[in-house]
């Protein structure tokens, strides 16, 4: 599987995420370079989509939501996302599994 483009900083750890609206089930659809690909139930209206990608990842993370923020891409299919209390490893072994 491709490596996912996670950035380390102070405030936490950043990645791209490419949202795929409208699908069967939510779901991690794999990597496409460096950006995560992310299947979500929920359409892109009102910002129904982002939420539901914030949950869903906080979920996988183990996290509460609060520690996973959307910081740019509100309207876009391409999101950058940022995770606090985690490291980036720890991050892509969660979301991608122990082969990662």
């Amino acid at each position: 599987m491709e490596a996912l483009r996670i950035t380390e900083t102070q405030q936490g750890v950043t990645l791209t995420v490419r949202v795929i609206p409208r699908a069967s089930k939510n779901e991690i659809a794999g990597v496409a370079e460096g950006v995560l690909k992310v299947r979500l139930i929920a359409p892109p209206v009102e910002g129904a989509a982002n939420a539901a990608l914030l949950a869903f990842l906080a979920g996988q993370l183990g996290l509460r939501g609060g520690q996973v923020t959307l910081l740019a891409g509100w309207s876009a299919r391409q999101k950058l996302v940022r995770i606090v209390g985690l490291s980036a490893q720890e991050v892509e072994r969660r979301l991608l599994g122990p082969g990662t």
